[in-house]
């Protein structure tokens, strides 16, 4: 166990730094050149000049990586162009709104779409079977923004039981003016991923419910309820913690458009505003947190695995 637990770090360590290097190319990929971007059409070649300056385009590719990655090992992230922050701070001041989200999303998908596949499956080819599918099937050809504002039309403008846009601290608000800001974004954003949650638990759990100890548990008399939570559940589980980890990668892609819908002031808005103004250093920070955060939660998923297999322990 402790030699799989240490060749995964040691694969995570790899990966990562792949992800820093093409992070910090991504300044030197851009079409064009970055501080010309930067400083508009109105600049003088001498402003071109000092903006290469002070983004280090006027060092060697290799000494300026290397500075980054000693800056980086230090908990340094750069500093905003634009509004002459440290990248750090940006980024915590933002980080609660997208937590919040991203938990809430996750935790509301998972009890829903792992349930929604287990009776799915318990229950192949009923008409509960079949509304599952279906659900499934929109929620992947639905876009997020659309269902968004699909969400927004009904529940804030015509009924008017929710806020249309916005977010409240959870620090200096009540608890229900917290959540009832984070129901129709968390709806948004968790459509997709219960659709390919249920969808996964269901194939797992058909593939486990086929197995000759399933039907001889079922034989011996023991009732649904613990045959398919005890019994199926628990050995369909890799493959559904497998997708749930892939699928944190929609949950990062989507809160960036879910919070630019319902002005969420996140990490996620302030990566479409580092785009949009050329801020090379957030838009490099912000990619390697998601890169990390990605890989993190991946290597948990991976050491999750020995929880339900005894032969990936031994």
């Amino acid at each position: 166990m402790l030699a799989y637990v240490i060749r995964r770090l040691f694969a995570t360590i790899a990966v990562m730094a792949v992800v820093a290097f093409f992070v910090f190319s991504l300044l030197y990929l851009t079409p064009g050149d970055p501080a010309a971007v930067i400083a508009g059409d109105a600049a003088t070649s001498d402003d071109i000049k000092r903006i290469r300056a002070n983004l280090g385009l006027d060092e060697p590719f290799l000494v300026r990586f290397g500075g980054w990655v000693w800056a980086l090992l230090q908990g340094d992230l750069g500093v905003s162009i634009f509004t002459n922050l440290p990248v750090t701070h940006l980024i915590g001041q933002r980080v609660e709104p997208t937590l919040a989200l991203t938990l809430c999303t996750l935790l509301v998908s998972v009890l829903v779409a792992v349930p929604l596949g287990v009776l799915a499956a318990a229950r192949a080819g009923s008409w509960s079977d079949r509304a599952v599918m279906a659900f499934s099937v929109l929620g992947f050809s639905l876009p997020v923004f659309v269902f968004a504002y699909i969400l927004i039309t009904v529940f804030s403008i015509e009924l008017r039981w929710l806020p249309v846009q916005g977010y409240r601290n959870f620090a200096e608000n009540s608890f229900w003016d917290w959540l009832r800001h984070l129901i129709l974004p968390s709806i948004a954003l968790g459509t997709v991923y219960i659709a390919l949650i249920a969808r996964i638990t269901r194939a797992s759990m058909l593939d486990v419910l086929a197995q000759d100890y399933i039907r001889t548990a079922q034989a011996k008399g023991l009732a649904p309820a613990p045959v398919l939570v005890g019994h199926a559940l628990k050995n369909a589980a890799i493959p559904i913690m497998t997708i749930i980890g892939i699928g944190i990668a929609l949950l990062i892609s989507g809160a960036i458009v879910t919070e630019t819908v319902f002005a969420i002031p996140g990490i996620g808005r302030l990566t479409v505003d580092a785009i949009l103004r050329r801020d090379y250093p957030v838009i490099q920070g912000v990619t390697l947190l998601f890169s990390a955060i990605y890989v993190v939660i991946n290597l948990l998923v991976d050491l999750s695995y020995m929880l339900f297999d005894p032969r990936i322990r031994f």
